[in-house]
């Protein structure tokens, strides 16, 4: 029996390559989660978790976008954001928010211990998220937000502005091209902590009244329990432990960023940190942390000096670091930045000329463009969740060493400390438990109808 041939009109053609396209577009969208595809003019939908102070600025920087809700827990605060986009509908829950069905994006503006209740949240939707630093309040939540993002293929950022200022990228071009020979040495310090907000004081235990412009248990969200004080919000939030992660959240992301990104941070790291005798609530007056990183390819073991509050490194490296800088130190000479600032070589005596290499690190759009355009398809941001989640994971180790009074070692690949052990250094109440004491930092706890998992 001769069969038949099948003919397919044009049109019926166009048709089922069209449908085909669509479908496999949903197929690709569904296996994200919600995402929309968008063109280069459209617009992205986009919610604000968080509108005052830095949150205010991140909202500022989307404005070009469809602004289309807005969180916050004081509502003086939301009112103000609310004014300029009288469109966009108004929560003071973010659970609520991301219920929305109209959504993208979201970007995230809120104190430290909301970052990944509220992230991890997003990203199970299939939402691109724009998340200021520090990323995530415990280094387990940074490993999940950077799993969950590589999951869900959406676009990331986390809000480190200077992460594409034309200082940080000449610095990082020197260090990738060896132009002070192989660095062994980095030391960072800030000033910020007792001048921006309090630290090394004490738990306040009298009650207040809760302001009537601010939703206290919402603000307090997966935070313990806790009666409002006005030693909490509104910015002073970031010394306390349950809410913030002190001057390494705040600054360290900033300066040890160039660190991270030029030499290569990676591997086991070796992690102790001395200061006053800990608080088991509030940051300490001042910390100095040592980060050890063994060879990484060709570039030999470094140590990454943190210094914070009142205290600062000895001798010519005191002389020659710039406060809220940072100095690279290497076999031909160093380099020294300040926050803002563009990178100083400084020779040693016997190495002759030394040479910046031509500048090859693309100037950027702005951070919060360029993650607007990573959204829309069009290449990737440069902080994104790969990169910040184990960048903040490595950095936050500063406060686990401290809070211990531990030398401890931690593997990223396991995510566990693997070794930890009683130093000269500043001795803690929970140091007797040694690797037990070091892991349990590394998560906490959540309050019902908050946990991230």
């Amino acid at each position: 029996m001769q069969g038949h041939k099948l003919t397919v009109s044009p049109k019926r053609r166009d048709f089922l390559i069209s449908s085909s396209a669509i479908a496999a577009s949903i197929l690709a969208t569904n296996a994200k989660g919600y995402a929309r595809i968008l063109g280069a003019n459209d617009r992205l939908d986009i919610g604000a978790i968080g509108v005052g102070g830095r949150g205010a600025g991140d909202l500022d920087a989307v404005s070009s976008e469809n602004i289309v809700a807005l969180c916050d827990a004081q509502t003086n605060t939301l009112d103000g954001a609310a004014s300029r986009f009288p469109n966009a509908k108004k929560y003071f829950d973010y659970r609520e928010l991301l219920e929305q069905t109209k959504l993208d994006a979201v970007v995230i503006g809120t104190p430290d211990h909301h970052h990944a209740p509220a992230t991890v949240r997003a990203l199970r939707r299939g939402l691109h998220v724009y998340c200021e630093k520090p990323l995530t309040h415990t280094v387990q939540e940074a490993r999940l937000v950077a799993a969950l993002s590589k999951e869900k293929g959406v676009a990331t950022q986390m809000g480190t502005q200077n992460h594409e200022h034309p200082g940080y990228l000449r610095l990082v071009e020197m260090l990738q091209s060896n132009t002070i020979g192989p660095v062994r040495q980095v030391h960072v310090i800030t000033d910020r902590p007792g001048k921006w907000w309090p630290q090394g004081v004490s738990l306040p235990t009298e009650k207040q009244t809760v302001p009537e412009n601010l939703k206290w248990d919402l603000w307090l969200g997966p935070a313990p329990q806790r009666d409002y004080h006005s030693a909490f919000v509104p910015f002073r939030w970031r010394g306390w432990w349950d809410y913030g992660c002190g001057a390494v959240g705040d600054m360290a992301i900033h300066l040890m960023d160039p660190a991270f990104w030029g030499l290569k941070l990676s591997g086991p790291v070796k992690v102790l940190s001395e200061g006053p005798v800990p608080d088991a609530h509030c940051a300490p007056k001042w910390m100095h942390t040592r980060f050890e990183f063994g060879q990484r390819g060709d570039l030999p073991p470094v140590e990454v000096h943190w210094y914070e509050g009142e205290t600062a490194p000895k001798g010519s490296i005191a002389q020659e670091l710039p406060m809220n800088g940072s100095l690279f130190v290497g076999d031909k000479g160093k380099i020294a930045i300040a926050h803002d600032g563009m990178p100083k070589v400084i020779p040693n005596e016997t190495a002759g000329e030394i040479k910046a290499p031509e500048p090859y690190l693309p100037a950027s759009p702005g951070h919060h463009r360029q993650w607007i355009e990573a959204a829309k398809g069009n290449g990737k941001a440069s902080s994104s969740f790969d990169y910040a989640g184990a960048f903040t994971e490595v950095v936050l180790l500063g406060n686990v060493a401290y809070r211990t009074g531990l030398e401890i070692t931690y593997d990223p690949t396991s995510g566990r400390v693997t070794k930890a052990q009683t130093t000269q250094a500043t001795p803690a109440p929970i140091a007797n438990r040694g690797l037990d004491a070091a892991n349990e930092l590394l998560s906490k706890p959540y309050r019902k109808g908050w946990e991230v998992t």
